[in-house]
């Protein structure tokens, strides 16, 4: 397989159509197993990594942030054949440690350039390729956020910025102040994408289109349910009590769906991964494997084609909102 990459949005930088996602880097996934996936990632084509400062489930250590930097550090080329991705917004202080700034989720301009110091010591680099806002901060004024982003960039420790779980509108509010500033502004919007949730169709697909953003897809597969969820599952996220609920309310679709699968030739994972790819605003949907096999399974989604039949079919089983705001309700 050869890997085929795309420009992230409008920019010029080329990334991998599948994103290797971290979360599960520390709490799930010990630390020897998180180099061994990083590093066959690496050797597979996947050039894009997304992290989070919050990413590791111990508050304020950065854990998942760290293991990448320790990773990053063995060298043999490792950093610089990456496009690393974290982010900003979430508190970020030790249990028992006491900071206004630093405990709170905001955007100001002193926990910006404060948790980009603290990210880029503990991923042991000296530049994020893309630096994103974890969450909209509508309190913080644009120009206070853009200000210390371009400080940022001017000092060659970001060099793009994208944001996470925006809206359309903050979207297009974010760009058309950074375009008054003569900044680029967001290159990439991260947000929750699959085939049971589709409601950024509505509007915020469309401002990234229009802005020129690539949209990377968190939760392609629903948190597990599109991964093959009528099995019985025993372990893993499927195991969880409120996951099986949601697999018990939509087991109808999910079983057309995996029959669907089955006929052809695929499994589920594969399938519901491909579909985003066929959206053309989609740059990549996230993985985040916390085995090897997990990993192996998806590197070769973006050779997988869905036809016009295929595609329709899943429609029907997984309706959307009805196309683009504001057709989708209106005349």
């Amino acid at each position: 397989m050869t890997m085929e990459y795309k420009h992230l949005g409008r920019t010029g930088l080329m990334v991998s159509p599948i994103c290797l996602g971290t979360m599960n880097f520390g709490p799930f996934t010990s630390e020897e197993d998180s180099y061994a996936i990083m590093d066959r990632a690496l050797a597979g084509g996947v050039n894009f990594f997304d992290t989070a400062d919050v990413y590791g489930r111990v508050p304020g250590e950065g854990v998942t942030e760290q293991i990448i930097g320790r990773w990053l550090a063995q060298g043999g080329g490792r950093r610089d054949n990456i496009v690393l991705a974290t982010k900003v917004y979430n508190p970020m202080v030790r249990e028992g440690e006491s900071d206004p700034n630093r405990g709170v989720r905001n955007l100001s301009a002193a926990k910006i350039i404060k948790h980009c110091d603290d990210s880029l010591r503990r991923l042991q680099t000296d530049h994020i390729d893309l630096y994103q806002m974890h969450h909209i901060d509508r309190a913080c004024p644009w120009d206070e956020i853009w200000q210390a982003m371009e400080t940022l960039v001017t000092q060659g420790k970001v060099i793009y910025v994208g944001s996470s779980n925006f809206a359309g509108w903050d979207i297009a509010t974010a760009n058309q102040i950074a375009s008054n500033r003569h900044f680029l502004g967001l290159v990439s919007e991260q947000s929750i994408y699959n085939l049971d949730n589709r409601a950024v169709e509505l509007e915020v697909i469309p401002a990234c289109r229009h802005y020129g953003l690539g949209f990377i897809a968190w939760s392609p597969l629903a948190g597990g349910i599109l991964a093959g969820a009528m099995r019985k599952a025993r372990a893993g996220r499927r195991a969880d009590d409120s996951v099986r609920e949601k697999i018990e309310s939509k087991r109808s679709q999910l079983r057309r769906f995996e029959n669907l699968c089955r006929r052809l030739g695929e499994n589920p994972a594969t399938i519901g991964l491909a579909w985003l790819l066929h959206n053309p605003v989609v740059t990549a949907p996230i993985i985040g494997p916390r085995t090897m096999k997990h990993l192996e399974d998806s590197l070769h989604v973006p050779d997988v084609r869905l036809d016009e039949k295929t595609l329709k079919k899943l429609d029907e089983i997984f309706p959307g909102p009805g196309g683009e705001a504001p057709k989708a309700y209106a005349w």
